[in-house]
C-alpha cells in the first residue's frame, strides 16, 4: 500500500467558466506540491439524472454514478470547491453526493465516504465568497462519515479575483487556497502512517 495520499478534486459546478473550477485547480496544485497524487475531474463529464429511488430500483445506478463511486473509493481525500446557490449547496453537487452514496451489493453503507478527509473552498461574486453554502456542504459530508478539515477558504468577489491565467491576483489568497490542498495532504499522510 502506497504512503502517497490520493486526492480527488472537483468543483460543485458544471459551468464552463466556473470560478470554483479555478479554485479547485489551485487547491489541487497545493495538494500536488505537498506530495499528493491528485485526480482533478469535471462533474460535467459525469452527467446523471436527478436522484430518484424508483429509477434506482428499476435500473440500478447510472453508469456515471458507478464511475464516480469508483473514483471516490480509490481516493483517500476529497478537495471540493463548492459554489453557493441561494445560500446553499448546488443541485449538481448534492446529486453527486446522493448517487455516489447509494449502496451496491457487498459494499458497506456509505463506503465511498467513510474514513475520507475533505478540504473545502468556495468562490462567489458575492461578498461572502460562498461561505453560507460551505456550512451546508460541511454538514452533509460530516453526517455521512467524512472528516472535514476546519481550514477552508471562501473567495469573495470572485469575478474580480482571478487573473487571465486562472491564478488569483492576490498572492495571499492564492497561498491560502493552495494551503487547503497542502493541509489535506498533510493530514492524509499522517493518517496513513498511523494506519
Amino acid at each position: 500500500m502506497s504512503d502517497t495520499p490520493r486526492v480527488l478534486a472537483f468543483a460543485g459546478s458544471t459551468r464552463t467558466h466556473s470560478y470554483n473550477k479555478l479554485a479547485a485547480r489551485i487547491a489541487a496544485a497545493g495538494a500536488r506540491a505537498a506530495g499528493a497524487e491528485v485526480t482533478l475531474i469535471d462533474l460535467r463529464d459525469f452527467p446523471m439524472p436527478l436522484y430518484d429511488g424508483d429509477l434506482e430500483t428499476e435500473e440500478g445506478l447510472p453508469e456515471n454514478a458507478r464511475r464516480l463511486k469508483e473514483l471516490f473509493l480509490q481516493h483517500d481525500g476529497l478537495l471540493i470547491s463548492a459554489p453557493e446557490y441561494n445560500s446553499s449547496i448546488t443541485a449538481v453537487l448534492k446529486n453527486t453526493i446522493d448517487w455516489v452514496s447509494r449502496p451496491v451489493e457487498g459494499e458497506a453503507p456509505l463506503a465511498p465516504y467513510r474514513g475520507k478527509v475533505a478540504g473545502l473552498t468556495s468562490a462567489s461574486p458575492g461578498g461572502f465568497g460562498g461561505m453560507r453554502g460551505l456550512v451546508h456542504v460541511r454538514a452533509i459530508l460530516s453526517n455521512i462519515g467524512v472528516l472535514v478539515l476546519p481550514d477552508q477558504v471562501a473567495l469573495p468577489r470572485a469575478n474580480e479575483a482571478f487573473a487571465e491565467d486562472g491564478t488569483l491576483k492576490d498572492p495571499k489568497q492564492q497561498a491560502a487556497v493552495e494551503a487547503v490542498g497542502a493541509r489535506l495532504t498533510e493530514v492524509l499522510r499522517k493518517l496513513k502512517c498511523d494506519a
